[in-house]
């Protein structure tokens, strides 16, 4: 079937040679996902309702196979009744139900082979949905890394080595200057916060002992 034939598709697809031709590898393996997800839920659909007629078909084998025993005990009784025109009509639809049940013994066969089918298709693509997601992250950031450095050597090889290595020594120069004002900047902004410590701890060192030379004179 159609369906079948869809899923096996998606199954054998290889996750790597379909990111490595995409223009737009982050939006292919979502899409590849979200079909596969699709088709998970009409394969998934499909076996429910496989099942479904299986066992009608199982039901319906089995009343054809009861109607069969059935005619055929009421042939015994007319043989025992000694009416044989009346066991012989029983015999015949007791054949008739016979026939009946071995149709649907092969369809019940057949059916069971297709769900068979099913079943395993869908565990093929729950495995291969499986796999997808989570190949997909790395594929893409193997993906990105592969055009970033790609970007990078372009961009390498149109400035040139020794434009390269001036813009890099402007920069590094750069960098130490900042660093340098930063650095003075700190140095004063420390300075200044430590003689506002000592000078606060310095009066406060003023206050304690004048205050126990009080309480001396005054005991």
């Amino acid at each position: 079937m159609a369906l079948l034939e869809r899923v096996a598709t998606l199954v054998r697809a290889n996750l790597n040679d379909l990111v490595d031709k995409a223009e737009d590898p982050e939006k292919m393996i979502k899409q590849v996902i979200l079909d596969m997800q699709n088709q998970l839920l009409q394969v998934k659909t499909q076996v429910a309702i496989s099942i479904a007629d299986q066992h009608v078909l199982e039901k319906k084998l089995q009343e054809a196979e009861e109607s069969e025993r059935q005619w055929m005990s009421r042939a015994g009784i007319a043989l025992d009744k000694k009416d044989d025109p009346l066991a012989r009509a029983a015999v015949e639809r007791s054949m008739s139900y016979k026939a009946t049940a071995a149709s649907f013994r092969q369809q019940v066969e057949d059916q069971k082979a297709q769900v068979d089918n099913l079943k395993s298709a869908l565990l093929r693509l729950q495995q291969k949905m499986a796999e997808a997601e989570s190949k997909s992250d790395m594929l893409i950031a193997q993906h990105r890394r592969a055009r970033a450095l790609g970007k990078a050597t372009e961009a390498s090889n149109a400035m040139g080595d020794n434009a390269n290595a001036a813009a890099f020594d402007r920069m590094k120069s750069k960098v130490r200057r900042n660093e340098a004002t930063a650095q003075a900047q700190a140095d004063l902004g420390g300075d200044d916060v430590n003689a506002k410590f000592a000078a606060m701890e310095k009066q406060e060192e003023i206050d304690r002992l004048l205050n126990e030379l009080k309480s001396k004179r005054n005991a």
